[in-house]
C-alpha cells in the first residue's frame, strides 16, 4: 500500500470513530501532568514516557456479551512504569482496565478480600501476612502521584465498530465472521505524531524460531528505535532488544529471588534514550 492510500485508510478509520469520551477532561489532565511542578521542585524538566499496557478487546455486539481478546496481563507495563519512575521519569500509564497496576504486583489477585479482615463489627484491618506489601503499595503509589510522576489513563476497548446491536444468537447456526484490521499506527506515531520521541515497540511470539525475524521486520517497517522481542514461555526470564546496531539479550538476575527482567531492561532503554537525546541520529 502506498503512502497516499495508507493515509486515506487512516483518515477513513478515524472519521468513522465516535468522539473520544471525556476528551476535553483527558486533555486537561495530560496538560496539567506534563506542566506540573512538584512541591520539592524536582519534577520540572524531567523526561516523560508513555507506557501502554494490557491487551485489546473487540466487542462483537454494542451491548457486549461476546468479544475477542488477546493475551496480556499488563504485568510488564506495570513493572516498567515502576522502573521508569525509579529512573526519574514522569510516566503516562495508558492501561487496559482490569490489568496489573504499578506497585500492586506483589499483592494477591483479589487484594480487597484477601488482604483485609474484620477487626470487629465496625472496623477492618490489613492481615498481618500482607501488611508489608499493602503498606509498600500504598506508600509508593501515593508518593508517585503526589510528586507528579504518575498519571494513569484507563481504556477498555477500541471504539465499537462493525458490531450488531444485540447479543448474537447461537441458535442461528455456526458463527461466520469476517474481521477488518485497524490501520497499523506505529509508523505514523514514529514519523508524524512524535518524530522527536524515542519509540520502542514489543513483539511477542509463541514460536522462538520466527521471533527475531519478526522483530527485525517491525524495526525496519515502523522505523522504531528498538523492538523488545519476547517469547511467550520465557518472557519473564529473558528478552532481546533489537536495534539497528545489533541485538542485546537481557536476562533476569536469578541470584535475587525478587528480581524481574524489567529491571535491567528499563536500565538499558534509559541508557539508549540518553544516547538518543545527545545524538538523535543514533
Amino acid at each position: 500500500m502506498d503512502s497516499a492510500a495508507f493515509h486515506e485508510e487512516i483518515d477513513s478509520f478515524f472519521e468513522s470513530a465516535p468522539p473520544l469520551k471525556d476528551s476535553a477532561k483527558i486533555t486537561d489532565k495530560l496538560n496539567q501532568f506534563i506542566q506540573f511542578d512538584s512541591p520539592s521542585g524536582e519534577v520540572k524538566g524531567r523526561r516523560v514516557v508513555c507506557v501502554t499496557s494490557g491487551g485489546t478487546t473487540v466487542p462483537l455486539e454494542q451491548r457486549c456479551v461476546r468479544y475477542i481478546d488477546n493475551f496480556s496481563s499488563g504485568n510488564r507495563g506495570a513493572a516498567s512504569t515502576e522502573y521508569f519512575i525509579k529512573a526519574g521519569y514522569k510516566v503516562i500509564f495508558l492501561y487496559r482496565r482490569g490489568t496489573c497496576q504499578p506497585y500492586c504486583r506483589s499483592l494477591p489477585e483479589d487484594p480487597l478480600l484477601e488482604c483485609f479482615e474484620l477487626a470487629d463489627d465496625f472496623n477492618f484491618q490489613v492481615r498481618e501476612s500482607h501488611s508489608e506489601a499493602v503498606k509498600g503499595a500504598i506508600r509508593d503509589h501515593h508518593a508517585a502521584v503526589a510528586d507528579g510522576l504518575l498519571l494513569k489513563l484507563p481504556f477498555a476497548t477500541i471504539f465499537e465498530y462493525l458490531q450488531v446491536e444485540h447479543k448474537i444468537q447461537s441458535a442461528s447456526g455456526p458463527l461466520d465472521m469476517r474481521l477488518m484490521q485497524v490501520p497499523k499506527m506505529l509508523s505514523v506515531l514514529r514519523t508524524e505524531w512524535t518524530p522527536k520521541a524515542f519509540c520502542i515497540s514489543f513483539k511477542l511470539e509463541t514460536d522462538s524460531k520466527i521471533l527475531l525475524e519478526k522483530a527485525i521486520m517491525a524495526l525496519k517497517k515502523y522505523k522504531m528505535h528498538a523492538v523488545v522481542a519476547n517469547e511467550l514461555l520465557t518472557r519473564k526470564e529473558v528478552v532481546t532488544v533489537v536495534t539497528d546496531n545489533g541485538n542485546i539479550s537481557v536476562h533476569r538476575d536469578k541470584t535475587w529471588a525478587g528480581s524481574d527482567v524489567e529491571d535491567p531492561l528499563i536500565e538499558l532503554l534509559v541508557n539508549r534514550h540518553s544516547t538518543h537525546i545527545k545524538d538523535p541520529s543514533t
